[in-house]
């Protein structure tokens, strides 16, 4: 319980500063003997609270979004968190088993060279639909797995928007937040969670503690150093995931 309170702390702080904290909780949840699919969904409704205090912290910091408002992109990513949701409980738990190290990789791609291929990519702004119908994509699959789903929003917005990355962080917490509180909803009454509640409870605390913590820690933390922080977290646990899944 100690370790996964721990975990807990470490994945809501890094939510807070760049991201990437459903990998720390995950492999915490799988390593204490968590099924695969029940510990996405409980890692889901444990980070929640942590997202949703960083983005208290961050309330007066939304800037530079415009077209579409930020109350239109919540509403996407709440809705394509609910159905990324419905998707992981319907769609059979071994698909999940198999589909986990490579969702992790491709998350650990866009964490290391997402920034690049954006600058690289970029071919002018699209409307406002288009941004939408993206952020409402990035939301579902944000449901049903959700690892660096933050820092994919911002590489997409960095592509499709003005949005300067370093004042896009508001925005992320606040987006992430409505996608887990969607998908939280239908894990608590469809879902496992609350089999094992003495996990939830712990890695919820440590979520919601890091969380609030981080997001004050993040203004004084260098950039690069948060990075490398999250992808190192993020190459790390995919290795640990193929090692369990290969061997």
């Amino acid at each position: 319980m100690l370790l996964i309170l721990l975990a807990g702390v470490a994945a809501g702080a890094l939510n807070a500063v760049g991201g990437g904290g459903s990998f720390v909780a995950l492999a915490a949840l799988v390593g204490a003997g968590m099924p695969p699919v029940t510990a996405n969904a409980t890692t889901t409704v444990a980070l929640l609270p942590g997202n949703a205090t960083s983005a208290w912290v961050y309330r007066r910091e939304l800037e530079g979004f415009h077209r579409p408002s930020p109350l239109r992109l919540t509403l996407a990513s709440a809705c394509g968190g609910a159905i990324g949701a419905g998707l992981l409980l319907l769609l059979p738990s071994a698909s999940f088993d198999a589909a986990v190290p490579w969702l992790l990789a491709f998350a650990t791609l866009v964490l290391a060279f997402g920034k690049r291929l954006t600058a690289a990519l970029r071919l002018g702004y699209p409307g406002p639909a288009a941004i939408l119908a993206g952020q409402f994509l990035l939301a579902i699959y944000g449901g049903y797995f959700g690892g660096a789903v933050g820092l994919m929003m911002l590489a997409f917005w960095t592509a499709t928007t003005t949005l300067d990355p370093a004042r896009g962080n508001p925005l992320r917490v606040v987006q992430v937040a409505a996608v887990y509180l969607t998908a939280a909803v239908i894990f608590v009454f469809a879902a496992d969670v609350l089999a094992q509640p003495s996990q939830l409870v712990a890695m919820l605390t440590g979520a919601t503690i890091g969380g609030y913590g981080g997001a004050h820690v993040v203004r004084r933390l260098p950039a690069g150093v948060l990075r490398g922080l999250v992808l190192s977290t993020a190459v790390l646990m995919t290795g640990l995931f193929f090692v369990r899944a290969f061997r």
